[in-house]
């Protein structure tokens, strides 16, 4: 149920191979919920123009069911934007990211929503 979208103005030839899978890995791990729910998006060649400049930046939103909050948001910036800046030479002060705390009602998976999966 977690997904993590980056879209950036890093080119895609640019972006590592295993970048969605490493993040997919750290997102789980920092969330402490099963990878195999995991979903990473990049969007790479984006039109990113940030703080007046083209060079490297990114904006990113984290949506899951739970796990996020004040305290766990903090937590999980720790973890994120270390790692992209290693692993896509993006500075920490040129991205955004957003976290979305979703329901289980407005999620949908397998044929129905996770408030069916996991009762309301």
């Amino acid at each position: 149920m977690p997904v993590f979208r980056i879209e950036t103005n890093i080119p895609k030839e640019k972006i590592p191979a295993n970048f969605g899978k490493e993040t997919g890995a750290l997102v789980a791990k920092t969330l402490g919920k099963p990878e195999n729910y995991v979903a990473v998006i990049v969007v790479p060649d984006v039109n990113l123009v940030f703080g007046g400049s083209d060079a490297p930046a990114a904006i990113a939103s984290l949506m899951s069911i739970g796990k996020l909050g004040t305290a766990e948001n903090k937590k999980h910036s720790a973890v994120l934007f270390p790692h992209i800046e290693k692993t896509l030479g993006i500075p920490k002060d040129r991205m955004y990211i957003s976290y979305i705390d979703s329901s289980t009602d407005v999620v949908g998976y397998n044929g129905t929503t996770f408030h069916e999966i996991f009762g309301g």
